[in-house]
């Protein structure tokens, strides 16, 4: 619930207007008592996620904080990608659930933002033997299939569709903590749900984590920074780009 938490309240923080987060029974207190300012969609699992609720009212869709590999949990994401969900973001268990089932790579509805770390990136499109490969095979990987991919890193790199790549300036070593890109895909979600195209909200989103990150580090310092602080950084972040 750690994750969600993290990545519900970075939407909110990013400047979506209602946020509805979707989780199992047992994590809605937790969910109240840490976003009180998030809308709740209780699944009928007291544990996982199971179900796909009704998508209507939701303009994006973010996946994969906190959601395990339970094979209930693998349906459901199957159910979602095949309902053609729009704009959808997916990080973290989504992927992994998505690399084991490559087949589903078909359901992906075009332009989808991805945003694995390397190891994940790896399980999704194979081994590299150094970052040079790693950035072809991701290339080759967001054409073939249509979709955003944002490989996390020192320099996270984004690949889109038509062959453009990009690389981010911001961010600092301290971000390499847990819960860092939880926090991002919240920013990304936040962004598409204000109606940015894809690829803004992932090249806005990216930028604005390592900027938050860099006046948290600033603050608290590389060594004790954790996600939350980039969180409470974001307010000054989008300030200083406006």
């Amino acid at each position: 619930m750690g994750a969600s938490v993290l990545a519900s309240r970075a939407c909110l923080r990013s400047g979506t207007g209602l946020l509805t987060c979707h989780i199992p029974q047992l994590g809605y207190e937790i969910m109240q008592n840490s976003v009180p300012e998030a809308m709740i969609s209780i699944d009928s699992s007291e544990t996982l996620f199971s179900e796909v609720p009704d998508l209507s009212p939701f303009s994006a869709i973010g996946i994969g904080p906190g959601l395990d590999k339970k094979l209930e949990t693998q349906q459901a994401l199957k159910t979602l990608l095949q309902t053609n969900p729009g704009k959808l973001v997916m990080d973290a268990d989504a992927l992994n659930i998505l690399s084991e089932n490559q087949d589903w790579y078909n359901f992906l509805p075009e332009s989808t933002i991805l945003t694995p770390h390397p190891k994940e990136f790896e399980r999704l499109a194979g081994p590299s033997a150094d970052s040079y490969e790693r950035l072809q095979k991701q290339l080759q990987f967001s054409a073939k299939h249509k979709v955003i991919v944002v490989c996390k890193g020192a320099h996270s790199c984004i690949t889109f569709p038509d062959g453009r790549v990009y690389f981010n300036s911001t961010g600092n070593p301290g971000m390499a903590t847990a819960g860092s890109g939880d926090v991002l895909t919240g920013i990304i979600l936040g962004l598409l749900a204000q109606n940015y195209s894809p690829e803004d909200a992932t090249l806005l989103g990216v930028y604005l984590h390592g900027q938050a990150g860099d006046l948290a580090a600033i603050e608290f310092g590389e060594y004790s920074l954790i996600a939350g602080d980039i969180i409470s950084h974001l307010g000054k972040a989008f300030l200083q780009l406006e």
